[in-house]
């Protein structure tokens, strides 16, 4: 599938910003959530990130990382340990049958705080915690030991998202279109997302409204299926190199 030219844009202008640490944001699907995320490379995130997405997003600060390297860090999803836990506590089996219409299961994996917070809801804890998470992706992307149990301690107020093994193809929330995106740009595969939320009409911000926003910010905005065009694109040409 090629792209057109302003769609191709639209993510070239993404991936530019994701490499200077910038935010951009990411409209998932008419037919999904219908929502639009501030996304932001966790490595780079301070707290004014922080008070950005809280402030002009709104919904829950999360941080999505690449399969492989929940894999290393060794960060089960939520509902697998919900369902071991299960086995001793009787009265978790109820919450377990997954129903959401729009996906097929969560990505939610561990809340965690870093051991060098104090409450870990601070502008300043939160983005304590999401930069090193960023930074634990990092090392073990790269092949290196983390000790992931060593600096951070769960529950906590950050929470981490698994992407699906194959980013794109088997599920496309906004965990895997923020990874994708971080992979294609070369950066570090962990990417603190918020959702942009509307008060006056208590729902998610329309898509008229984020792409006002982002005009007015100066931030890129990409679709979903902009994002899962050129990452097919990315994979073949990746593909062909190792042929």
């Amino acid at each position: 599938m090629t792209l057109l030219l302003d769609e191709c844009a639209s993510v070239e202008d993404a991936l530019k910003a994701f490499r200077r640490g910038k935010p951009v944001l990411i409209y998932d699907f008419d037919d999904r959530e219908g929502e639009t995320d501030i996304a932001i490379p966790a490595i780079s995130v301070d707290r004014k990130a922080v008070a950005l997405m809280r402030k002009d997003g709104g919904g829950l600060i999360c941080v999505a990382i690449h399969p492989d390297a929940a894999d290393k860090l060794g960060l089960p999803f939520m509902h697998d340990v919900l369902e071991a836990a299960s086995e001793k506590i009787e009265s978790i089996k109820p919450l377990l049958p997954f129903d959401i219409r729009y996906d097929s299961r969560s990505s939610f994996s561990l809340w965690v705080n870093h051991r060098d917070t104090f409450t870990g809801i601070t502008d300043v804890d939160r983005a304590l915690t999401i930069k090193r998470i960023g930074e634990a992706v990092d090392s073990v992307m790269l092949g290196k030991e983390f000790d992931f149990g060593r600096e951070f301690r769960s529950p906590g107020h950050v929470a981490l998202l698994r992407a699906a093994k194959n980013l794109t193809y088997d599920r496309v929330g906004q965990t895997e279109l923020s990874v994708a995106l971080a992979q294609m740009a070369g950066i570090t595969p962990a990417v603190a997302i918020c959702e942009m939320l509307d008060e006056k009409t208590g729902k998610a911000l329309s898509k008229k409204d984020a792409i006002k926003y982002s005009e007015e910010k100066g931030f890129p905005f990409v679709e979903g299926r902009e994002v899962v065009s050129y990452y097919s694109e990315f994979k073949e040409i990746k593909a062909k190199l190792f042929i």
